[in-house]
């Protein structure tokens, strides 16, 4: 599962890379996602750490942090479509970097699916 995960984010980022660096497209502009990969599991992180791990309720901080998580996945599917729309970037370098933020984001969660349980050994004990 691990090497899937890790091949995955490889293909993702080759995606993003390739939008940036190939010599027709040739602008960096698009690489500002990468914010939004180190941003998108933060409040997740949060909202564990503060709330009850209880399943059988509804919790508002769980529920803000789905909020929060889906507002910077959707803004990092809106930046390269704005670069494009000002002509910043051309339209195949937006349509590489929204198949490498499809791969990335998949694969965020996919990790949060199979290390997110509370088992022993878990990403929450940090």
């Amino acid at each position: 599962a691990l090497v899937s995960l890790s091949f995955s984010g490889a293909l993702g980022l080759t995606f993003l890379l390739l939008g940036c660096a190939l010599e027709q497209f040739g602008v960096y502009w698009p690489l500002f996602v990468l914010i939004f990969y180190v941003l998108s599991p933060l409040p997740h992180f949060i909202a564990s750490r503060c709330s009850d791990n209880t399943d059988s309720s509804s919790n508002a901080c769980r529920e803000l942090a789905h909020f929060l998580t889906t507002g910077i996945v959707v803004s990092a599917f809106g930046l390269p479509i704005i670069l494009a729309r000002k002509e910043v970037v051309k339209w195949g370098a937006c349509g590489l970097v929204m198949a490498g933020n499809g791969v990335i984001f998949l694969t965020i969660l996919g990790f949060f699916l199979i290390f997110g349980g509370g088992d022993d050994f878990s990403w929450e004990q940090w």
